[in-house]
């Protein structure tokens, strides 16, 4: 009679499940009868005293299973387990010996999980003692104290039937002061898979090896041709070197029939270790980092792991699906964001690892999915959607697992992994006992769900997106054993996701209010998708004016794409720290261009020039900028015969450019002054410059006073020599000729009353003086072309 397939999802026929209440109860009868014949007294010994007593006691002791090997056990096997037992009581137990027994079949993967949660014995469920030389005594297991144990068994003294799942235990017997009689006082559970030929028909299993991390890159880069990045922490060497968890996921899977599933951003902050690269310290400075061997190391480990294998690369830097499709998408240019991400995924992974990746699958946190979700992943080009079995579950009553594969309309295919399998070691396995009852589970769930049909099925399995180094060896522990083993193949995932269809198989994708509220509680929250479009409008409104745009596209686009990142689940306060950091960072480059202040800028005259200085301390040379220059009060000054006037500005990288401007004034007194710096498309760019201009133009009926008055002064000093020059004359005609004969010379009067007067009112002359008595002294000096200073009185 076929089984219930008893995954997640799965609903057996009401017949099945009365039929299975029914086989329970009567299963129970005797168990319960047991359980109510309660002991008269502590020395009685009857069976179902003993059963009381036994099921009573079975957790005083710890038993830890540290290792099965075989995993999975063949024909002429020997079966060795290894371990720990701990007293836990307050009580020595004497008399003691470890154990090995062997239960029933276990048909369904749902009784599988039954007996993983059980901790307890349970006589008659739990099996007899294999018993005879197979055991390992202990006269005495002091409390607190753990003592280690090794047994080994040939397989056919386990005396193991038809092929399938066997409940396998270890446990502990024997006795102490308070209760003298020997019983089982500790036991662990755990699988035995029995296949020991080839099956007839295989799982073919696809097991997904993700590298994935979290963000370690700013946007930040050196100012040099090279632009050297900067890191956020020195993190990713430590996963990158030996024993780290990138190291160890690398190492484990290169040795593995895997699909290698990829984030970008990962191998593009490896290959910038590469090379120069910078590490932000805690006091805001930076540093150089040391450890580029490392990182070309483990590259070049990848790029020989990864070598004719399929790669799956994700969108660059992993982007929440989830987060974007609740909430990302009612803040405008969110989407844009995951197409970016989308199209530059595969050529940084051809670049770096020089293989051609599969674009084509999108994979949501935990492969939880509901329409809208499956909307957003396809946006971007992909037609996969990597989903998980327990958020689409099978409602169809199917008595198997089906393939992974079904269409869920509009062209995409949901990809479904298997849930059990996935979630197998998302547990902490840095103890060998979880490690090895997590492995012994994964490898019964395959096999029963193998034995579940003749049909042969695709199955895939995703694990954890960032699994831990004792995690990745668990992972890694198990699959090498399923691939050894006589049930599965390995499949690819494009394969896989062309497999035939199951007809019986959920093609429906639960509903929005289905997504589980667990994981909605971590998704990246309205403001930081706000954070993303304002940082993203002001990349757009400062590359225009960039010469060389690369130099800060390229590093805030990935920026912003890692802004997205899944990996900022649950961390709400580091996302925060690092999308203002970004922003902080995009703020201070573009306030390297900008306007110089001025102070009170003097203007003597109707007309003069105003320069307005715009500096650049970029590397490169901005262009496309507009200068304006506006007068809050322009029939009082005038820009270039306007309210304002407009320049071009270009200026070469770390120099200062002075703009001129022509200004007239019509009358005297304080006018603001705006300078402004635009965009060619008209938006603002930076702060402006505002400054007052004084106008202290000289009118005309001053000129006409002061014109005057010079002419009276040389007019008056012009009679007074006249007059002297007269007198003179006269006293040489009154004395006559001299008794030489020669002309008497006229006295000298270097400093007559007009030479006096010349020289005080400014007007000497001289022989070389090109002036005339009568020119008017210059107001202003000769307009110059130099910029002007601070305070400077403006050239007219």
């Amino acid at each position: 009679m076929a089984e219930a397939a008893d995954f997640q999802g799965t609903s057996p026929s009401p017949a099945r499940r009365w039929l299975r209440r029914a086989g329970a109860l009567l299963a129970g009868a005797p168990l319960l009868a047991g359980l109510l014949q309660l002991p008269a007294a502590p020395s009685a010994h009857a069976v179902g005293q003993d059963s009381v007593r036994a099921a009573s006691g079975s957790r005083t002791v710890a038993v830890s299973l540290d290792s099965l090997s075989p995993s999975a056990p063949s024909d002429g096997d020997t079966l060795t387990v290894t371990g720990t037992v701990t007293n836990n009581g307050k009580q020595a137990v004497t008399g003691a010996h470890v154990g090995l027994r062997v239960g029933p079949a276990l048909s369904t993967r749902s009784a599988i999980d039954a007996v993983a949660q059980r901790t307890g014995y349970v006589p008659g469920a739990d099996g007899s003692e294999v018993g005879g030389k197979y055991v390992q005594k202990f006269a005495k297991l002091t409390p607190g104290v753990a003592e280690h144990f090794s047994i080994s068994v040939p397989v056919d003294k386990l005396n193991l039937g038809a092929d399938g799942v066997y409940e396998f235990s270890v446990s502990l017997s024997g006795q102490t002061s308070a209760q003298p009689w020997e019983q089982v006082l500790g036991i662990q559970h755990t699988f035995l898979p029995w296949q020991p030929a080839e099956a007839d028909t295989k799982t073919k299993t696809t097991y997904l090896w993700p590298l994935v991390s979290t963000v370690h890159m700013t946007a930040e880069t050196g100012p040099g041709e090279q632009q050297t990045p900067v890191f956020l922490n020195d993190d990713l060497a430590k996963d990158l070197a030996p024993g780290g968890r990138l190291d160890e996921m690398l190492s484990l899977g290169k040795d593995l029939d895997v699909t290698w599933v990829i984030d970008p951003d990962l191998l593009a902050s490896v290959d910038a270790m590469t090379r120069n690269y910078r590490i932000r310290t805690d006091s805001g400075t930076t540093t150089a980092g040391t450890h580029q061997a490392v990182a070309k190391q483990w590259l070049a480990k990848l790029q020989e792991a990864v070598a004719g294998k399929e790669v799956v690369a994700l969108p660059f830097a992993d982007p929440d699906l989830a987060s974007l499709a609740h909430i990302g998408t009612s803040v405008t240019g969110s989407l844009s964001q995951l197409k970016d991400a989308t199209d530059v995924a595969a050529s940084t992974v051809e670049t770096v690892l020089h293989v051609k990746p599969s674009t084509d699958f999108a994979w949501p946190v935990d492969g939880a999915v509901d329409p809208s979700i499956v909307k957003v992943a396809t946006s971007a080009g992909a037609d996969k959607v990597i989903a998980r079995s327990d958020s689409l579950q099978e409602t169809g009553g199917l008595t198997y697992t089906p393939s992974a594969a079904r269409p869920v309309g509009g062209g995409t295919t949901a990809v479904v992994a298997d849930a059990p399998l996935s979630t197998a070691f998302d547990g902490d396995m840095t103890q060998a006992g979880t490690t090895t009852l997590a492995v012994q589970q994964f490898l019964a769930q395959s096999l029963a769900l193998n034995l579940q049909t003749g049909k042969q099925r695709s199955i895939v399995v995703a694990p954890q997106r960032m699994p831990t180094a004792s995690q990745a060896q668990a992972m890694a522990q198990a699959l090498t054993a399923l691939q050894q083993g006589t049930w599965s193949q390995s499949q690819d995932l494009a394969a896989a996701a062309k497999a035939k269809p199951d007809p019986g198989a959920t093609t429906r994708v639960p509903s929005t209010s289905d997504y589980p509220s667990s994981l909605r509680k971590r998704e990246l929250t309205r403001p930081a998708f706000e954070a993303i479009a304002r940082t993203q409008d002001k990349v757009d409104n400062f590359k225009v004016v960039l010469t060389d745009q690369s130099r800060v596209v390229t590093p805030f686009g990935r920026a912003m794409n890692r802004e997205m990142s899944t990996s900022w689940r649950g961390r709400t306060a580091a996302a925060e720290t690092f999308r203002n950091g970004v922003e902080r960072y995009l703020d201070d480059l573009a306030e390297q261009v900008k306007l110089i202040d001025k102070s009170e800028t003097k203007l003597s005259g109707r007309s003069a020039t105003i320069p307005v200085t715009v500096q650049n301390n970029l590397v490169q040379g901005v262009d496309h900028l507009v200068l304006r220059l506006t007068s809050t009060n322009p029939t009082r000054l005038k820009i270039g015969g306007k309210a304002y006037a407009e320049q071009p500005v270009a200026v070469s990288g770390g120099h200062s450019q002075s703009v001129k401007f022509t200004t007239s004034a019509n009358a005297n007194g304080r006018v603001t002054v705006v300078a402004q710096l635009y965009t060619q498309d008209g938006q603002e760019y930076g702060d402006p410059v505002t400054f007052d201009v004084k106008v202290t133009e000289v009118t005309a009926t001053v000129m006409l006073v002061i014109g005057g008055g010079v002419l009276l002064l040389v007019l008056a000093g012009f009679r007074m020599y006249t007059q002297r020059k007269r007198a003179a004359a006269r006293e040489a005609a009154e004395d006559g000729p001299d008794e030489t004969g020669e002309t008497v010379d006229e006295p000298e009067n270097p400093e007559g009353p007009a030479d006096r007067l010349k020289e005080e009112s400014g007007t000497r002359s001289g022989p070389d003086d090109p002036e005339q008595p009568s020119d008017p002294t210059p107001d202003t000096a000769a307009e110059s072309a130099d910029p002007s200073g601070t305070g400077e009185r403006v050239d007219r």
